[in-house]
C-alpha cells in the first residue's frame, strides 16, 4: 500500500465509521485572448458608423416638390444642380392621392439648406426651344435634371410647386419688373424680348388673363441699367414681327429686329422733351397697338358722332380714319344698318369717335354744342371717300358743302349726328342722269313742225310777191327780184334740213341716245366702283368659271 493510501486509511472517517468529504476547490478564471480575425470586422464597423455619423453630420434638410408629372425623373439617379453645380439628390418619387400630380421628395445637401428658402423655384430641365433659344441641349446625353432659382428669402419650407418650364429671369439678374396692360397678348410669350433704341434691354418674364378677363396682364423685366430709362411718361408698344398696315393713310412697314419678327416684342420710349422721374419696381402701363398710338399727344375727352349714309357704305369700316382737310379727327366704331319706323326706310348709320381738342390746341371744345349747330347751319356735312384704291378702303371726310342742302342739328340718343352728303362721283352720276333726262324730253319733234309751218306762210307770202313781181312787168327794182330768190333758196335749205331724213336731225337724235347710254354706262361704272375701287388699276376682274364649250 502507498503512503496516500495509508493515510486515507487511518482518516478519522474510518475510524469512527463515518464518511468526510474534501473541502471544494475555487476554479481561477481563464483570461479571453483577442484573435486577428476579429480585427477586420470592427475596422468596418468603425468605418461604416463614421460615414453614418458623416452623412448625418453633413445631411440637409429634406424637401417636397410637386411637379405636373415625373417624365424624366428617376429616384436615387437625377440631381437637383444650381448653376450646374450638385446640391441635391431625389430620393423618392410617388403619386399623390388625387392622381393629378407627382410628389419628388429631394434631399438636399447640408451646405444648400438655404435653397429651402420659401421663394426658390424648381423644375425639370429638358431640351426646349422658346422665344429666349435652345436650352438643355446638354440632358440629350446625361439625362434630365432638377434646375434651382436660389431665392432670397429668411423663411424656411418642406413643400414646394414645381415649375413647368424655365423662369425667365433668374433671381440674382438686378433690374426692375413692371406691369402691361394689353387688350389681346398679340404674338408675345414669355421669353420676348424687350428694345429701347432697337437694343434688347429686357424680357417678357411672364403674363395671365386679368380678373375681368377683358384684358391680358403681361410682366416683364428690365435689366440694370437699363431700366432708369423708364420713367413714369413711358409708352410701352408692340414691337411682334413685321407691324405691315395697308389703309386709307397708305402702306408701312415697322419691325426692331429679325429677332423680333420670329419671337415677337415689345419696344418702349417715351414723347420729345419729357422730363418725368424713375418709374419704381411694379408700375402699371398700358400697351399699345403700335408705336403711332403709344407716342401720340394726349387727345383729351372723345366724343362719338352718328352719321347716316344714304349710298353704299362698302369699304367703310371699323378702324377707318375721320378726316377734317387732312387732319385725322377720330376713327370709325361701328358701321351698322336699321329701319327707321317713321320715314319707312331704311338707313345706313355710322358711329365715329372724334377727339375735337385736336382742332383747338388741347383744350375741350364746344361743351354746349352752339360751334357744332353754326358749323351745320354753315354746310358741315360728312362726305365717305375712296382712302386707297388697292384695298377699296374708304374714310369719311368732314368739310364744308356751302352748297349743300340745308340741315339742323340733332341729337340721336345722346349722340351728336352730322349730316351727310353724297360721294363726288355720285354727284357727277346724278348731274349726267339730269341732262340726259333733260335732253330726251327736248321738244325737237315739236320745234321741227313750228319751223315748217312757219316757212310754209314764208313760202306762200314769197309766191304770192313773186306774182305780183310779175304782175308789175318788170317794174320792180333788180334788187328786190334778188332778195326774192336768196328767200326762195333759204326756205329750200332750211327744209331740207327740218326734214326727217335729214343729217342734222339724225345727229341730233343720235348725240341724245349717245348721251342717254352715257348716263347709264357712268351709273353702272359707279356702282362697280364703289364695289370694287381696286379695278381702277386692275382692271375689271373677269370670270375664270365660264363653261367650256364641248
Amino acid at each position: 500500500m502507498s503512503d496516500d493510501q495509508n493515510k486515507a486509511a487511518e482518516t478519522p472517517e474510518n475510524r469512527s465509521g463515518s464518511v468526510e468529504f474534501p473541502e471544494p476547490r475555487t476554479a481561477k478564471p481563464k483570461r479571453w485572448k483577442l484573435s486577428l480575425v476579429w480585427l477586420i470586422p470592427l475596422v468596418a464597423l468603425a468605418i461604416g458608423l463614421s460615414l453614418v455619423a458623416k452623412s448625418l453630420l453633413e445631411k440637409g434638410p429634406t424637401i417636397d416638390v410637386t411637379f405636373r408629372t415625373a417624365d424624366g425623373l428617376t429616384a436615387g439617379k437625377t440631381t437637383v444642380r444650381f448653376k450646374q453645380v450638385n446640391i441635391g439628390l431625389v430620393r423618392n418619387i410617388a403619386l399623390a392621392k388625387d392622381r393629378s400630380h407627382v410628389i419628388v421628395a429631394i434631399e438636399l445637401k447640408k451646405e444648400a439648406s438655404s435653397f429651402a428658402a420659401k421663394d426658390t423655384r424648381f423644375w425639370v430641365v429638358t431640351p426646349r426651344v422658346g422665344a429666349s433659344g435652345i436650352s438643355g441641349i446638354d440632358t440629350l446625353l446625361s439625362g434630365a435634371y432638377i434646375g434651382v432659382d436660389g431665392g432670397k428669402s429668411d423663411i424656411l419650407k418642406e413643400h414646394f410647386t414645381g415649375l413647368e418650364s424655365p423662369p425667365v429671369i433668374a433671381a440674382d439678374v438686378p433690374g426692375k419688373s413692371f406691369l402691361l396692360q394689353s387688350n389681346d397678348l398679340g404674338s408675345l410669350d414669355a421669353g420676348s424680348p424687350i428694345y429701347y433704341r432697337r437694343i434688347k434691354v429686357g424680357q417678357v418674364s411672364g403674363y395671365n388673363l386679368a380678373g375681368d378677363g377683358k384684358s391680358v396682364e403681361v410682366q416683364v423685366f428690365i435689366q440694370s441699367p437699363y431700366d432708369k430709362y423708364v420713367t413714369k411718361d413711358t409708352r410701352f408698344w408692340h414691337a411682334s414681327g413685321i407691324d405691315v398696315s395697308l389703309n386709307a393713310s397708305g402702306f408701312q412697314l415697322n419691325t426692331q429686329s429679325l429677332a423680333s419678327i420670329a419671337a415677337g416684342g415689345v419696344a418702349f420710349g417715351f414723347p420729345e422733351g419729357s422730363d418725368a422721374p424713375i418709374a419704381p419696381t411694379n408700375t402699371v402701363f398700358t400697351l399699345s397697338t403700335n408705336q403711332a398710338e403709344a407716342l401720340k399727344e394726349n387727345d383729351g375727352t372723345p366724343q362719338q358722332i352718328l352719321m347716316y349714309f344714304d349710298q353704299s357704305i362698302r369699304g367703310l369700316a371699323k378702324g377707318a380714319p375721320i378726316d377734317f382737310r387732312g387732319i385725322e379727327l377720330g376713327t370709325v366704331k361701328s358701321v351698322g344698318i336699321e329701319f327707321d319706323p317713321n320715314f319707312k326706310q331704311i338707313r345706313l348709320p355710322v358711329i365715329a369717335e372724334v377727339f375735337p381738342s385736336r382742332l383747338s390746341k388741347g383744350h375741350e371744345f364746344d361743351p354746349d354744342r352752339e360751334i357744332l349747330r353754326t358749323f351745320i347751319a354753315r354746310g358741315l356735312r360728312a362726305q365717305m371717300r375712296p382712302g386707297n384704291i388697292l384695298t377699296g378702303q374708304n374714310y369719311v371726310a368732314l368739310d364744308f358743302f356751302p352748297k349743300a342742302k340745308p340741315a339742323e342739328y340733332h341729337k340721336v340718343n345722346g349722340i351728336d349726328e352730322i349730316p351727310t352728303i353724297p360721294t363726288e362721283l355720285s354727284g357727277l352720276q346724278a348731274q349726267v342722269s339730269q341732262i340726259a333726262d333733260k335732253l330726251t324730253k327736248f321738244p325737237l319733234n315739236e320745234i321741227g313742225q313750228d319751223v315748217r309751218k312757219t316757212l310754209a306762210t314764208m313760202n306762200t307770202t314769197i309766191e304770192s310777191t313773186d306774182k305780183l313781181v310779175k304782175q308789175m312787168d318788170g317794174k320792180v327794182a333788180p334788187a328786190m327780184q334778188a332778195t326774192l330768190d336768196d328767200a326762195r333758196k333759204t326756205m329750200k335749205s332750211t327744209e331740207t334740213i327740218l326734214s326727217s331724213d335729214a343729217p342734222l336731225q339724225q345727229d341730233v337724235r343720235r348725240a341724245v341716245q349717245q348721251m342717254t347710254r352715257a348716263a347709264a354706262s357712268l351709273q353702272i361704272m359707279s356702282d362697280y366702283i364703289q364695289e370694287h375701287p381696286e379695278s381702277l388699276i386692275r382692271g375689271k376682274a373677269t370670270s375664270n368659271n365660264k363653261e367650256q364649250q364641248p
